[in-house]
This record gives C-alpha cells, sequence and structure tokens, in this order.
C-alpha cells in the first residue's frame, strides 16, 4: 500500500505548487516557493524542473522565477468550455467597471476559497493592485471571500470559524474572528460585503454572492479601490450595483451546471 500512498502525496504536492506559482502573474521565486509549501529546498527543485519538462511550467532566465507553462494555457482552454465565466460574468464587470470608474473582478468558491478568475479595469486612474486573476483569498477575507462565506449554512460558517486561525492562515492576524464575525452579520444583512482595508491598508473593496439555482454561494463580483472611494455615502450605491449584476449571472447560471460541487 506505499506505492499509491507515495504517489498520492506528490500529486497533491504538485497541485500545491502550480497553485502557488499561479497566483501571480510574475511567478514565484524557488525560494519563495519552498517557504510557502514547507518541503526541502531539492524536492520542490524537482518537482518544478519536472512540471517544466512537461511544458506546466516555464524557468523565467531573467526573474529567476517559476511560471505557468503554455501546457497550463492549453488545458485551460480546453476546460474553458465547461465553465462559461466569460459569456456571462464579462458583460457584468463591464458595467459595473464603466459605470463606477473602479477595478470589477469576478472570484469562483473553489473548496475553502475564492479564487479570481476575471477582471475588468475602471476608468479611475489610481487603482489597487491587491486582487487580479488567480489571487486566493480563504473565504471570509476580502469582500468576495466574505460575500461567499456569509451566505453558506450556519454549519459550514460555524466550522469555517471553530479553525479559524488555521483556515486564515497569514490573513489571520488582520482578521480577527469578532472582526470577521461582524463582516458576515452585516454582509446578510446589507447584501454586500464591504472590506475596510483588511488584506492591505488603504485598498478598500466591496461584492456581492452570486448563486446557483439551489441557493448556494457559488461566486461574487467585486469592487477594489483606494479608501476615499469607498466612503459611506457611496457604499450603498456601489452596493446596489453589485447586487443587480449579481442577481442577472446567478439567472444566467446554466441548470446544469448549478447542481455541480465548488
Amino acid at each position: 500500500m506505499a506505492n499509491p500512498v507515495q504517489g498520492t502525496q506528490v500529486v497533491g504536492r504538485v497541485a500545491s505548487l502550480l497553485r502557488m506559482v499561479g497566483r501571480k502573474p510574475e511567478g514565484s521565486s524557488l525560494a519563495g516557493l519552498v517557504r510557502e509549501s514547507g518541503l526541502t529546498r531539492p524536492t520542490v527543485h524537482r518537482l518544478l524542473t519536472s512540471l517544466a519538462g512537461e511544458g506546466l511550467l516555464d524557468h523565467d532566465a531573467r526573474s529567476g522565477n517559476w511560471i505557468l507553462g503554455p501546457e497550463i494555457f492549453l488545458l485551460g482552454s480546453v476546460a474553458a468550455a465547461r465553465f462559461p465565466f466569460e459569456e456571462i460574468a464579462r458583460p457584468s464587470l463591464r458595467r459595473l467597471a464603466e459605470e463606477t470608474g473602479e477595478s470589477a473582478f469576478y472570484s469562483i468558491r473553489r473548496g475553502h476559497e475564492a479564487v479570481c478568475v476575471l477582471r475588468e479595469e475602471g476608468s479611475f486612474p489610481v487603482r489597487s493592485f491587491v486582487l487580479h486573476e488567480g489571487v486566493r483569498f480563504p473565504l471570509g477575507v476580502a469582500s468576495a471571500g466574505t460575500a461567499i462565506m456569509a451566505f453558506l449554512p450556519g454549519e459550514e460558517q460555524d466550522a469555517l470559524m471553530s479553525g479559524w486561525e488555521q483556515h486564515a492562515g497569514t490573513f489571520a492576524t488582520g482578521h480577527r474572528k469578532e472582526v470577521v464575525r461582524g463582516n458576515l452579520k452585516r454582509t446578510r444583512l446589507q447584501g454586500y460585503a464591504v472590506n475596510p482595508g483588511l488584506v492591505l491598508e488603504g485598498s478598500w473593496g466591496m461584492g456581492a454572492a452570486v448563486f446557483d439555482r439551489q441557493g448556494r454561494p457559488v461566486g461574487a463580483l467585486s469592487l477594489t479601490g483606494i479608501e476615499p472611494r469607498f466612503r459611506p455615502e457611496r457604499q450603498e450605491f456601489l452596493g446596489k450595483l453589485l447586487m443587480e449584476e449579481a442577481h442577472r449571472m446567478s439567472a444566467k447560471l446554466p441548470a446544469e451546471r448549478a447542481s455541480q460541487p465548488v
């Protein structure tokens, strides 16, 4: 039984490294991947080199970073037909960006994380660069993750909160339990989430959940920008727009995919 377990462990490590590399467009350094993965340097280097040999990763000689390779693009192109985010979310993102001037994003729920998959830049020249495609936040962190978690069943929320420090990881310091519980409660009451610079000081965000046909939160639309653009007097306006577009998206989700697990 040793070989199957060992093989499963390798698959898990490979998948974890691919997700780490994909979080940033510029990729990640070997040292950073060693630190984040908790694996030894020789192990990480061996896995990265093997993935590069298969075209799943590339090594940028100029920066020294490891970046996603061409095979990832090809696989993603094939998989995209099953997940029509561009078709369903892009119109809403464009309307939000045009109406508000802020950068608009769509994130999906993957397990206990919210993963950004699409963005649309707004016209306002000063932007927040906290969020971009591939960025993952634990549910309950940032506006999209808060909007999704707020509408999960109570038992799922309780399970996440019971192990909050482990779940939130490095974000736990700025997202204390009592702060998160308060944010979740306000989100349920208002219908939209507000992140008052908890991820990065001065970088604010707002989000509204997108639901499947069974009423489960499967994603979230969000807006991000600098603090002065998210003053209390403007939040109601932004929240209304987010909820309107989230409702449009929820109504357009294909029925055959609505029941698929996230």
